[in-house]
Parts: structure tokens; C-alpha cells; sequence
């Protein structure tokens, strides 16, 4: 069977949001259209309590964009994003929710970060997600949503790991591009990976 995960399409990452994906809206048409021909679609949601050590609102002294040692990880200090029940964390209006199947929160832990879908970043914990898609029988992963230099990049590096043959929809996925090549450079390492990089239009004309 296969398998569409939207990777964290929420309001934080769109124009507007607190950590705004450039162009991050695109994907949401794209993504609506993918889900008509899949059997089985999920979604992940960045889930962060207040706290989250991701934030450098929540180091003195520290600034948005440092990287620091977070009980053994390298971590980039973001802005305060996707908090427990605020808008912020909410999916983005227009995209259609009617045939997501199950949401897998992620970052709901303080203490470790998690741009995986899969996991955290320390591989500490599990979102349950592999189970899910092992009980539905899933053989194929498709990847969209944001960002494709972060949370897509470490879903899509997951979802290989664990056996499934996995793909990425280029056009329906956008980068945060701290550096200019990061988008780039994270397809180049997916591909490497054995990760096969496809456009929508493939799929929903194939």
C-alpha cells in the first residue's frame, strides 16, 4: 500500500506565521490534489510546548539562529513556534483534513527537538507513526509539506531507514533556506539516500 504524509502544513510555517517558510503556502493546492489518489493519507503536526528548548526565547542571552549543545545534539535555536493550542500549531485552513487518517504530533517532548515524523532527533522516542503504517501494511512513503531542508528531509531519511521505499514530491514541498543551498543540498542528501525525487504531476497523471 501506499502511503501520503503531510509533514507539519501549519499556520506557524506559512506567510504570516512565526517561522515562515518562504513560498510555504504553495504546497497546500498541491497537497489537496495528492490525497485524492491515495489510500491511505497521515499527517504529521509540530506540537511544542512553551517551554521547548528549541526556542531561544527560552535561553537568556541566546538569539534566533544559534546553535548550542542540547543535552548531547547540535540545535538551532528557532522562534518561539507551533505551541500546544494556539493557532500557530493548528493545520492551515485550506488544507483539506477530510481524508487524513491519523495525525502523529511531534516536539511535544521539551527537552530534544523532532523533525522527523519518526522520530525525535536523538532517536530517543517514537511518534508511533512506523507502527501505524506497519499495521496498514504501507510499502510506499510519498513526503510533502514543509520544510524541505528540516522536517521533510528527516521524515523522508526515517521513512527510508525503516525499509520503505520512500519519495518526495519535490514541487510540493518549500525550504526555510537558512543558507541559501539548504534545499538543495537536503534533496541531494535524500537522493543519496535512495530516496526518489518525483513531481506531482507524475503521480496524478500515472
Amino acid at each position: 500500500m501506499k502511503a501520503l504524509i503531510l509533514v507539519d502544513i501549519q499556520n506557524d510555517f506559512v506567510e504570516g506565521g512565526a517561522l515562515a517558510v518562504p513560498d510555504g503556502n504553495a504546497v497546500v493546492s498541491i497537497a489537496n490534489r495528492l490525497q485524492k489518489v491515495f489510500p491511505l493519507v497521515v499527517a504529521t503536526q509540530d506540537f511544542h510546548p512553551s517551554d521547548h528548548a528549541s526556542f531561544a526565547a527560552n535561553h537568556s542571552g541566546s538569539e534566533i539562529g544559534d546553535v548550542i549543545d542540547l543535552y548531547g545534539l547540535l540545535q538551532i535555536l528557532w522562534p518561539v513556534h507551533c505551541v500546544q493550542g494556539t493557532a500557530g500549531a493548528a493545520f492551515v485552513d485550506s488544507l483539506d483534513m477530510s481524508a487524513v487518517q491519523a495525525i502523529f504530533p511531534k516536539g511535544t517532548d521539551p527537552s530534544i527537538d523532532s523533525y522527523s515524523g519518526f522520530f525525535d532527533n536523538g532517536k530517543r522516542k517514537a511518534t508511533g507513526l512506523h507502527e501505524y503504517l506497519q499495521e496498514k501494511g504501507v510499502t510506499e512513503v510519498y513526503v510533502v509539506g514543509l520544510a524541505t531542508d528540516y522536517c521533510v528531509k528527516y521524515t523522508a531519511l526515517d521513512s527510508a531507514a525503516l525499509g520503505y521505499q520512500t519519495f518526495v514530491v519535490v514541487d510540493a514541498c518549500r525550504g526555510v533556506n537558512i543558507q541559501p543551498n539548504d534545499s538543495d543540498d537536503a534533496l541531494r542528501v535524500m537522493e543519496a539516500a535512495g530516496i526518489q525525487l518525483v513531481n506531482s504531476q507524475d503521480i496524478l497523471e500515472g
